[in-house]
């Protein structure tokens, strides 16, 4: 198994040293790409300083994330893709507890883990929760989207995730037309149509915070319109084994207004919170969603997924 890990940059050469560090130095031995968006500063001057540590492709115009995470898998040989924003970065056995998971599960095409949120100094300020016991699980194809639907199984950012090359290549890669906003999640979506998931419970990724991420650029209203429109493609999906456990997507709507509702108190955008809190508030649904999400996501999970099959 060859992992082939995909580094898409612009413009942000300081960050992307830690980034490609981060990829160079893992345990064991994997493929870097650096995709570059055109960049404007330096960073393809320091790129090819690495020699053949690296394969760099630089676009001669911009054409956006999505489409230079594409131009990324292009140029990979590996058998799986480990994505990779500039801004973030791997514990540095990432790659090696990953292929040990999917060694045990080969009817997995995705991969995802524990993700640590830190700030621009690399002080971390959060980690996304573990899901189910043990340190790494799988979950069934049939119960992916499902689980993917009401937040049950959040299979993350890219720093997070790993998918199979096949797969990735049979969904025509990622939208150009959601770029920067949830393009990520509607790949891992469309990937889970073809096998099994993996979850690492495992904090094996690191996320940066920081004013300069590129999903800051959206207002919550754009960010909530895109949200609903992946729950719609989500639901779609959905195995007909979970339809009779459904809620109606009308209520994971106003869920979905609900928890942008509470990111507008966040950003103390007390207008908007009243506006979008009137829209969900008397749905029984939406607050069944929000608070299930919220504080029993743990324990709905392992009630509802129930054949999971532990891994080690």
């Amino acid at each position: 198994m060859k992992f082939s890990v995909v580094i898409t940059t612009y413009n942000r050469v300081s960050l992307l040293r830690r980034a490609v560090d981060s990829a160079i130095n893992q345990t064991i031995p994997c493929e870097v790409i650096v995709a570059d968006d055109c960049s404007a500063d330096d960073t393809q001057a320091y790129v090819e300083s690495l020699g053949n540590r690296v394969i760099y492709h630089r676009h001669e115009v911009n054409k956006g994330h999505a489409a230079t995470v594409n131009t990324g898998v292009n140029q990979a040989s590996g058998d799986w893709i480990k994505f990779l924003d500039d801004d973030d970065y791997l514990a540095t056995n990432c790659i090696e507890e990953m292929a040990k998971a999917i060694a045990l599960c080969p009817s997995a095409v995705i991969c995802s883990c524990v993700a640590a949120q830190v700030d621009e100094h690399g002080v971390e300020l959060s980690r996304t929760p573990q899901l189910g016991n043990g340190l790494a699980f799988s979950v069934p194809q049939a119960d992916i989207h499902y689980g993917m639907l009401l937040e049950l199984l959040p299979f993350g950012t890219p720093v997070q995730v790993a998918c199979s090359r096949d797969a990735f290549c049979q969904t025509d890669g990622w939208d150009s037309q959601l770029d920067a906003n949830c393009d990520d999640i509607d790949s891992w979506l469309r990937i889970a149509q073809f096998g099994d998931a993996i979850y690492l419970n495992q904090c094996l990724a690191y996320r940066t915070i920081w004013p300069g991420a590129y999903n800051h650029k959206f207002s919550v209203s754009k960010r909530l319109d895109t949200n609903i429109l992946i729950k719609e493609k989500i639901y779609a999906l959905v195995n007909e084994k979970h339809r009779h456990d459904l809620p109606k997507i009308e209520d994971i709507k106003k869920y979905l207004i609900l928890h942008w509702a509470f990111v507008e108190l966040k950003q103390k955008n007390v207008p908007d919170f009243l506006m979008m809190l009137n829209k969900s508030a008397f749905s029984t649904m939406a607050w069944r969603t929000f608070l299930t999400t919220v504080f029993l996501r743990r324990l709905h999970f392992q009630s509802k997924l129930i054949r999971k099959i532990v891994l080690y």
